[in-house]
């Protein structure tokens, strides 16, 4: 059976393999293998951004593109089968990801930088991390709070009319687009804490 033939077949074998790398590695370099924690939980924490943070791109530069192309084009097949099939999925992944990937990164800032109230708090040595969490955790807030709320509606799992659904379009597409934009000075902030800002 061949794991590369299920999604959770070749997540299983990405971690799979990223722990023998990782216990290779250290073995080369002479160094304990016992179980570093925070570095597991900076590697959660990455792998779930990558998740939130690609699946918001692609909402927001192929989806959304992709379904308003579709609902123009009158003679084409149209978006159902992305609204049925895809969006619930992608979302089920989108939300969670966010979630790990906040409580992942509080983690880290409270265990690796000793002060969750420091980065929130703006301290100098925590100003740069600081202003990442504060717009990942705004994020975090359109998330569950704007856009799963009315990506519901639209997509039918919860009772809406035409008129609540357009209105849901119009806040779930702005809480995203929203998202899009503070994505990238926070992704910048994240990076630049341990590997310096580009300015």
């Amino acid at each position: 059976m061949n794991p590369l033939t299920s999604v959770k077949g070749s997540i299983t074998t990405g971690f799979v393999l990223a722990i023998v790398i990782s216990l290779a590695l250290t073995a080369v370099a002479g160094g304990d293998l016992g179980v570093n924690h925070a570095a597991i939980v900076r590697w959660l924490h990455l792998i779930s951004g990558v998740m939130w943070i690609g699946l918001l791109y692609y909402f927001n530069v192929v989806q959304v593109p992709g379904l308003a192309a579709a609902a123009a084009d009158t003679g084409g097949p149209g978006g159902a089968g992305i609204s049925k099939y895809i969006a619930p999925r992608a979302l089920f992944w989108f939300r969670w990801a966010a979630v790990v990937t906040w409580l992942s990164g509080a983690y880290t800032l409270f265990f690796y930088h000793g002060s969750i109230h420091n980065a929130f708090m703006l301290a100098p040595t925590e100003r740069a991390i600081g202003i990442g969490a504060w717009f990942g955790t705004i994020m975090l807030f359109n998330v569950w709070v704007f856009i799963w709320p009315n990506q519901k509606k639209i997509l039918g799992i919860v009772p809406a009319t035409d008129e609540q659904k357009a209105a849901a379009r119009k806040t779930a597409g702005m809480a995203s687009r929203i998202n899009f934009v503070l994505s990238i000075p926070m992704l910048m902030c994240m990076g630049g804490q341990s590997h310096g800002l580009p300015f």
